[in-house]
């Protein structure tokens, strides 16, 4: 069987999709340079704020750019698209509409593994404001038999802030810590598995007494299962 190539709609953020690739590096096996996942990438800074356009109000829809992109990726000649960014799936529907290949949904994705390590859990979901606002979460988790749990106000603020360090290059220990913190009110609450659900989330260090389930990571297995061919794309 032929090896698919990957197309991915990087950009939100630029950290967050070199991130990715590195990940889908350490999620393959390889001997050599030509066991690796073949992958385009358009990593776009310039796609409108999905934190103005869905937490602010005050900014255009990405949903345009979005699919304009999954579009040259497919022209490109990627057979499968990912997004690495949570919220940007709430455009997930028009990125799909836009081309004949298919994309994988890391929320789903996310869902799936969230259910095979905790399963009729509770799961912590630590992201953007804007992944509670547009409830990314909430049917592709109850359709696994999983309950969701989003941060109080104050740790959800915090997240936001958290994440707009990231955006602007700090991943130092403060910035860790702060998070670490957001993770553990979570658990505290009786999340049975914590999810980080924003991709720049996952670049930050976390504290290793909690059960953790970064969707980069799944999406980056993902990305490399579909390459191989070991799950089907529709």
């Amino acid at each position: 069987m032929k090896e698919k190539t990957a197309g991915i709609l990087g950009g939100m953020g630029p950290e967050a999709t070199i991130d990715l690739m590195r990940r889908i590096l350490e999620a393959t096996e390889a001997h050599d340079d030509a066991d690796h996942v073949r992958c385009i990438v358009d990593n776009n800074p310039k796609i409108p704020s999905r934190i103005k356009a869905l937490i602010e109000k005050t900014g255009e829809s990405p949903a345009p750019c979005l699919a304009d992109m999954a579009r040259g990726l497919e022209a490109w000649g990627a057979d499968f698209l990912c997004i690495p960014c949570n919220t940007a799936h709430h455009y997930y529907p028009d990125v799909q509409k836009a081309v004949r290949i298919p994309v994988l949904n890391m929320i789903e994705l996310t869902a799936q593994a969230a259910a095979r390590l905790a399963p009729g859990g509770l799961v912590g979901i630590a992201a953007s404001p804007a992944v509670r606002l547009t409830a990314l979460y909430d049917g592709p988790c109850a359709a696994h038999g999983l309950r969701v749990l989003y941060a109080d106000a104050p740790n959800e603020e915090n997240l936001l802030r958290v994440i707009r360090q990231v955006k602007a290059g700090n991943t130092g220990a403060e910035v860790s810590a702060a998070f670490g913190g957001s993770l553990r009110h979570l658990a505290e609450r009786g999340a049975d598995v914590l999810v980080i659900a924003c991709t720049e989330l996952g670049i930050l260090d976390v504290p290793g007494d909690l059960r953790v389930l970064d969707a980069a990571r799944v999406l980056a297995q993902g990305v490399v299962d579909a390459a191989k061919g070991r799950i089907p794309l529709a």
